[in-house]
């Protein structure tokens, strides 16, 4: 049977109802091909800096072993050393 049930919610929506989309909605927004993702969206305003760095391969191997968001988890680790250390005190 291919009629539509006549109790079927209705599936139009008023476009007029659509929010605005701003600068700040699109920065935040997650960028698709088809079904792979190109670009995760971040929230606004996010103090976070895109960077490269070199890292020892086991620090690198360890956060890496502990599956998605490792580099999160990096992050926490570096600001809650940051609690209680100063870089400047590292020798190099």
């Amino acid at each position: 049977m291919t009629a539509k049930s006549k109790h079927s919610p209705s599936t139009w929506v008023d476009p007029d109802a659509a929010p605005e989309i701003t600068e700040e909605w699109a920065a935040g927004a997650e960028l698709r091909h088809g079904e792979k993702v190109i670009r995760r969206g971040r929230p606004a305003g996010s103090a976070k800096t895109p960077t490269t760095v070199r890292l020892d391969n086991e620090i690198l191997d360890a956060f890496r072993a502990t599956g998605p968001r490792w580099q999160s988890r990096l992050n926490a680790a570096l600001a809650d050393w940051l609690k209680t250390h100063n870089p400047d005190e590292v020798p190099v």
